[in-house]
This record gives C-alpha cells, sequence and structure tokens, in this order.
C-alpha cells in the first residue's frame, strides 16, 4: 500500500508546489500594481500629493503608462490561462487515479508557460525615482511597448563605461528609430525576429515598407546580410558605367521581375511605373546631353557653364539608375544619388555602375550637413501629389545643405495647371535667384516646370 501512494503524493507535491508558484507571481503583480496606484495618489488624496503630482514640473511625462498597463495585464492573462489548465488537469486526476503528470504536459503546458510569464514580468521596467523622493521619470522612452527582446535592447540607452562622457558630450547613447514604428508594431518585430549571428532574412522589402511609413530611421540588426550566391566581381569603372551589370549581382528574390531585360520598357509586367527606361542604356545615353523638343529640358552643359569651375559636389533627388551622376562624372563632378527600390533594383544598379546610392526616403532629414553641397538636382520623384507642407519641410532642408551660391535644378516638375501658382511660390519663397525659368506643356490638364536656382549668400 506504502508504495502505490508514492506516485500520488509525488503528483500532489508537484501540484501544490505549482499552485504555490502561480499564487505568489499573482501577489507580486498585484503588489507593483498597487504600488503604482499609490504613488499615482488614488489611495491618499491630500494637497501635498496632488500639488506635487499635477505640478508642471513633476508631471510624468516620461512614463509610458498604457504599454505598462499592457504588460501587466499580459502577464496576468498567461497566468490566469496556466492556472485554467491546471485545475483541468486536477479534475481529470479525481475523476481518473490512474492519470499522472507526464513529462510532456510539465513541459509544454507549465513550465514554458510559467517561464514565459516569468520574462514578460522581468521585462516591465518601472521607472527609477530620483533621490529625495522626486517623481521625475527616468524610463527609456518606448521600452514597454515592445515585446521582442531584440528591440527592447536596441532602444535602452547605453551608459558610457566607467562613468565617463564620451566624445559627444553625453554619459549615454540612445539608438533610435522612427515614431511611427509604434504603428507598424507586428512587423516591426516580425523583421527584429532573428538570431543572433545568424544570417537574416531576405526582408529588405518590408524594411523598405516600414520606413516609407514612417519608421525611419529603422533599428539596426545582429545578423548577417544575405548576398546572390553567384555573385560576380563588377565591370571595371570604365565600362560600368554604360553597361548593364552582371545580373547574377542582384538577388531577384523580392522582384517581379528576374533579370535586366525583364525590366525592359517594352514589359508591361515589369513591376514599376517611375522611370520608364531607366534601365535601357540606348535612351540612358541621351539624357541632360542632347537637345529634345521640350523646352523644359535643361542640358548639363549650360546648368556648369553658369558656374564655372565651382560646382564640384552634389546631390541627385530622385528615382533614377543614376544616369545624372554618371554623366557628371565625366564632367570631374562628384553626386550622390538618393534612391528607393521601388518595383525594381534601383540602388544596386547604380552602386554596380560604380556611383554612389543613398538609401533615404521623404520622411527623414537628409543625413548631410550645413552649406556643403554646390548643387541639388531634382526630378521624377516629387511631382504634383506631393503635400504643401511636406514640400515646405523638404526645400528648407536642401537649403540648409545646400551653400551660399549653390544651385537648386528643379527637372521637369510636373503638377495640374490650377495648381501651379501655388507650387511656384513654395519654389520661390527662399528668394532664390533665377538663372532659368521654364513652362510648357504636358498635357490637356497638366504642365512642367523646369528651373534653375541659386541660393543668395544670406550674410550675417
Amino acid at each position: 500500500m506504502g508504495r502505490k501512494c508514492i506516485p500520488k503524493c509525488k503528483t500532489a507535491r508537484i501540484m501544490g508546489w505549482v499552485q504555490i508558484i502561480l499564487g505568489g507571481l499573482v501577489i507580486l503583480v498585484s503588489i507593483l500594481s498597487l504600488t503604482r496606484f499609490y504613488y499615482a495618489g488614488f489611495f491618499l488624496h491630500s494637497e501635498e500629493i496632488c500639488e506635487h503630482l499635477y505640478a508642471i514640473k513633476d508631471v510624468n511625462v516620461g512614463l509610458d503608462a498604457k504599454a505598462l498597463s499592457d504588460r501587466v495585464e499580459q502577464v496576468l492573462d498567461m497566468l490566469e490561462s496556466l492556472q485554467g489548465k491546471l485545475e483541468l488537469k486536477e479534475k481529470e486526476m479525481e475523476k481518473n487515479k490512474g492519470i499522472t503528470l507526464d513529462k510532456k504536459f510539465l513541459g509544454d503546458e507549465i513550465v514554458r508557460p510559467l517561464h514565459s510569464a516569468n520574462v514578460a514580468l522581468r521585462q516591465i521596467r518601472l521607472p527609477k525615482m530620483e533621490e529625495g523622493g522626486n517623481f521625475t521619470v527616468k524610463e527609456d522612452p518606448l521600452i514597454n511597448y515592445f515585446v521582442t527582446e531584440e528591440i527592447r535592447k536596441y532602444i535602452t540607452s547605453k551608459e558610457n563605461r566607467i562613468g565617463k562622457i564620451n566624445l559627444y558630450g553625453s554619459d549615454k547613447v540612445y539608438n533610435t528609430i522612427g515614431h511611427a514604428c509604434v504603428l507598424h508594431k507586428k512587423e516591426l518585430e516580425q523583421y527584429m525576429d532573428y538570431d543572433i549571428g545568424s544570417y537574416c532574412d531576405d526582408d529588405w522589402n518590408l524594411a523598405q515598407k516600414l520606413m516609407l511609413n514612417g519608421c525611419d530611421p529603422l533599428p539596426r540588426r545582429r545578423c548577417l546580410t544575405r548576398a546572390s550566391k553567384v555573385y560576380h566581381k563588377p565591370y571595371p569603372i570604365n565600362e560600368s558605367l554604360w553597361r548593364i551589370p552582371d545580373e547574377r549581382n542582384v538577388m531577384w528574390g523580392n522582384y517581379r521581375c528576374r533579370n535586366f531585360e525583364c525590366l525592359s520598357s517594352k514589359n508591361p509586367k515589369r513591376g514599376y511605373s517611375k522611370c520608364t527606361g531607366c534601365f535601357e542604356m540606348e535612351k540612358e545615353k541621351v539624357k541632360w546631353v542632347s537637345n529634345t523638343s521640350l523646352s523644359a529640358d535643361f542640358l548639363i552643359s549650360d546648368v556648369l557653364s553658369i558656374k564655372p569651375g565651382e560646382i564640384r559636389i552634389g546631390l541627385d533627388y530622385g528615382i533614377g539608375t543614376g544616369t545624372f551622376a554618371a554623366r557628371m562624372r565625366e564632367m570631374n563632378v562628384t553626386i550622390v544619388s538618393t534612391a528607393l527600390n521601388l518595383g525594381a533594383p534601383f540602388n544596386e544598379m547604380i552602386a554596380l555602375r560604380g556611383l554612389v546610392p543613398l538609401y533615404v526616403t521623404l520622411n527623414q532629414r537628409l543625413p548631410l550637413f550645413d552649406n556643403i553641397m554646390d548643387l541639388i538636382h531634382t526630378t521624377g520623384f516629387m511631382d504634383g501629389w506631393i503635400d504643401f507642407l511636406l514640400l515646405d519641410f523638404i526645400l528648407y532642408d536642401w537649403d540648409r545643405i545646400l551653400r551660399p551660391g549653390g544651385l537648386l535644378w528643379i527637372d521637369r516638375f510636373f503638377c495640374k495647371k490650377k495648381d501651379l501658382d501655388d507650387y511656384m511660390y513654395m519654389f520661390l519663397q527662399l528668394r532664390y535667384r533665377k538663372h532659368k525659368w521654364v513652362i510648357s506643356p504636358k498635357s490637356k490638364d497638366e504642365v512642367y516646370l523646369s528651373a534653375l536656382l541659386q541660393k543668395p549668400p544670406r550674410a550675417i
């Protein structure tokens, strides 16, 4: 009889300890919640508490209360679910005395959920209070919003070692993410879900989607970027400028096409609509060097003649495969080209031609210092669809990086005729000097605007 009792007694002890652990976790979470309510003044209302809480200088502006509440609720739900499974198992064992707790049930239904609840509970970051009872919040921004550990590690501030001030003059470093990342939590956590040191997924399209939707800048990742398995060395610079690159050097998995020939403007299923013909060198070779029937087309030689010898570096802000930069390179002018892979490998194409692509969106401030660029050229990207306020911010950012006397080349901007006056005002509000200003018809209801403007000195 004693031997038959041993398995049952052992099972009862296991069940008892599990319930004690669960009860302890529930009590701990409850105490944490009650503590937050107590500090918030929900239990004791006095003039001192109200004055302390509602004084402008002491408001807990840094505490993400909703994220903290959501995380506590998540842990409580996990514990409640686990308790329900244990009670159900206990009833089954009472009905059938032969049932015992097997290893799989303990691992899958008890240990793992309990571990997950423990991890989620430990991830909660409560704000640190300053000495003397001051309630100033020292919580890292968004730390309780994201669940994925890699995101939390990234956005946590990194304090300098041995308490020294770094060369930037601060005692810690904050890694930044775009504020709109909170609107795309699921996609960002998918992007940051990887094994550290292993290969990243081929998910640049997910990254670009996040960037275009305002989650920009994206967090850095600690995984290895994939490359083409048949990557071949690029052509030498004297050949690469005007030659279609080796298609083996592009990973085509996230494009509709699988080679450069498919990207021809003759193919209606090429996967992109902007910059039609950009992947055809015969058409690209004549741009900005040959006269056309359109008066809004300016030649590079005419533009450079306005400032002979002064145009050395510049930015091409638009959609293309680097042809403008290639032509300017032949004129000993260095151009950086902004690029997004909107249905085709624009970044890869520019780089394989031996030029520099800058992977940025309209959402962000240009990563360039003030008053440094001799030239900004824009074409094919911002047209009549763009919001006036957004355009205003962009124009002022261009003005910031353009040096005094630098040139802004607006190349074939088009819009509805009825909107032309508004866009003209936007381009002229900064009081740039007009070197060229041409308006020509595009269609019955649309017009082209091309202009060459010079930034004034603004000496103070």
